[in-house]
């Protein structure tokens, strides 16, 4: 019987997941197969996979894989981590899997003046509390979550960052356990509506928390608790960046320009999507 190799395998797998998930089959494929091979993080950017031998367990390893992603299960929850900006983070049935277009706050929050404390509403992974404080190594952070096993996540995030000397984790449903004012505060909350969760991709219906996902009948529910406590916890002149779904933008603005003397910016992703609401609070 021939041996398998990586090229084979690769192919077999392109061939199974391209009916099932389309374009990005092929990048799924690569990704999958290295992280099997533990050929390190920089071949999932090669533009060819090798023809080298494969041994028989490793090829069922993979292909097991495959399968797994075949159930529409995400690649990062196969692999257990995802890359967000400048890192990688740890990722569990805990947490919601970091997107790529949240990069988009993380990028708006470092522009513009430094801050020296900043407070992460909902980190989850602390993904972004974590590439915040690794840019500005004279800041200070505070994540928050409802979930323990999502701060558990985010803890040893953190603690791979070699930030968690200057950030602190606090179990808190939203501002409730929450002390002290900050001249950033950072969000990326539940803003999917009831009603569409059953039309949601398999990828996030069937894998993401649902508490980290829902956000009401509207969307909007954890927005209207954040702009309940932000006037008590954002210094004068801090701003406050949050993300948004579609269509939300201009809702959340007017939510918090009726609680709170907020200026508001909207920012828009790659796709043309409104995605940041940036929101400052006048000297």
């Amino acid at each position: 019987m021939t041996a398998d190799t990586s090229r084979s395998l690769f192919r077999e797998a392109v061939r199974k997941l391209e009916p099932a998930i389309g374009e990005d089959a092929r990048n799924d494929a690569r990704v999958l197969l290295t992280h099997v091979l533990a050929a390190g993080n920089a071949a999932c950017l090669c533009p060819d996979i090798s023809d080298g031998a494969v041994s028989n367990e490793m090829a069922s390893r993979f292909r097991a894989l495959v399968r797994q992603r075949l159930q529409r299960k995400p690649v990062s929850r196969i692999v257990g981590h995802r890359h967000f900006w400048k890192g990688r983070f740890l990722v569990t049935e805990d947490v919601l899997d970091p997107r790529p277009e949240t990069e988009l706050l993380v990028e708006m929050a470092l522009r513009g003046p430094p801050f020296d404390r900043v407070l992460d509403l909902g980190t989850g992974t602390g993904c972004i509390l974590g590439s915040l404080l690794s840019e500005r190594p004279e800041a200070t952070g505070v994540g928050v979550d409802i979930s323990p096993g999502a701060l558990r996540v985010a803890s040893e995030n953190l603690n791979r960052l070699v930030v968690s000397n200057r950030a602190e984790l606090v179990l808190s449903d939203w501002f409730s356990a929450v002390t002290g004012q900050f001249d950033l505060i950072v969000s990326n909350p539940p803003y999917i509506a009831t009603t569409e969760v059953p039309f949601l991709e398999p990828e996030v219906r069937c894998w993401e928390p649902a508490r980290a996902i829902q956000g009401g009948p509207d969307g909007l529910e954890c927005y209207r608790k954040i702009a309940a406590g932000i006037g008590t916890h954002l210094k004068s002149g801090g701003r406050a960046f949050l993300e948004v779904g579609a269509s939300q933008a201009r809702p959340v603005c007017r939510m918090f320009r009726s609680v709170c003397d907020l200026d508001s910016r909207i920012y828009k992703d790659l796709d043309r999507f409104d995605r940041v609401v940036r929101l400052e609070r006048r000297k």
